[in-house]
């Protein structure tokens, strides 16, 4: 087989699926890039090189030089930060995924992956049990240029056969990463906090509930999608995902069986805004129909899993 490259290795997200390749094909055929050199210290297991996604030359070149034969293409400002650079969030997100599209295109690259996300949909979407085909009318740039890149990917396939595949993410929780910028994030955060015996200051209201994931279903679910032959992929645009869905109460209360005095409290900021938009809880059937996806993790067995691994992962002090 040929290598596969991954764009945007660096991120939360990326550094957790970069093993999991590396896991299963082998280090010698994956390739991490990110546009930061300090990214490197992540991968001593596989090749690293520093790649700008904006910089197309440089792109076929490396697809070129290595044997490219499958991207996942990762690299994107997320929705929190794109809405205070709003201009930089669609260059980046559109202008990244058409020089791939497009290298894939003239270099007749086997599959590519791009990830989606429920940003995609709006105030107007239904908010329970929101279907793959419901109305979409994204109100952040980061939605826009998700909702625009589903099209995009699915252009490309039917114009030029280029095999894209795709999910739309709900918030991924994970313990190997910071948080990265995400309206999702604060669920990342919040176990950083408790293990490290601080107090935790949400940005969103407690009832809000929104669709997560634990980072293993996630990886999970890419794999099982890439791997999947190509006539079961009905679905061009994006995959609907579903993992669990819960409120930054509930997860506060699972923290509590670990531990008892951890407190929060709750200060809703521009964010707010565009958690309300989103689904309360996604369906899937789509995804579950054609390629057998079916998650793992509840809130209780993802509590347990991170306040195990997390304190030695990142060296905290377990003041529990």
């Amino acid at each position: 087989m040929g290598k596969i490259l991954v764009i945007g290795a660096g991120g939360q997200l990326g550094t957790e699926l970069t093993k999991a390749l590396s896991d299963k094909y082998g280090k010698d055929f994956v390739l991490a890039t990110d546009f930061q050199e300090a990214a490197r210290d992540k991968f001593d297991y596989c090749a690293f090189q520093t790649l700008n996604v904006m910089d197309k030359a440089s792109l076929a070149s490396i697809v070129v030089k290595e044997g490219v034969t499958q991207i996942y293409h990762l690299a994107a400002i997320l929705s929190a930060l794109g809405e205070k650079n709003p201009v930089q969030a669609w260059d980046l997100n559109m202008g990244g995924l058409l020089n791939v599209l497009e290298v894939a295109r003239d270099h007749k690259i086997d599959k590519v992956f791009w990830p989606s996300s429920i940003a995609v949909f709006g105030p107007n979407s239904d908010k329970d049990q929101t279907p793959q085909r419901a109305f979409k009318d994204p109100n952040t740039v980061y939605g826009i240029s998700k909702l625009a890149g589903e099209h995009w990917c699915e252009y490309y396939f039917n114009k030029y056969g280029v095999d894209v595949r795709s999910l739309r993410y709900p918030g991924l929780i994970g313990y190997k990463s910071l948080p990265g910028g995400g309206t999702t994030d604060y669920a990342v955060d919040i176990y950083h906090k408790a293990v490290k015996g601080e107090n935790f200051t949400c940005f969103l209201s407690e009832h809000t509930y929104l669709p997560m994931m634990y980072m293993d279903d996630a990886i999970k679910a890419t794999l099982d999608l890439m791997d999947a032959p190509k006539e079961q992929i009905t679905i061009r645009t994006s995959y609907n995902l579903s993992g669990m869905s819960f409120s930054p109460k509930e997860i506060h209360q699972s923290l509590l069986d670990y531990y008892p005095n951890f407190e929060i409290e709750y200060q809703p900021d521009f964010r707010q805004q565009i958690a309300d938009s989103w689904p309360n809880s996604i369906d899937d059937r789509a995804a579950k129909q054609d390629w057998k996806w079916q998650p793992t993790f509840d809130l209780k067995a993802m509590t347990a899993t991170i306040v195990k691994h997390l304190p030695a992962f990142f060296n905290y002090n377990d003041s529990k």
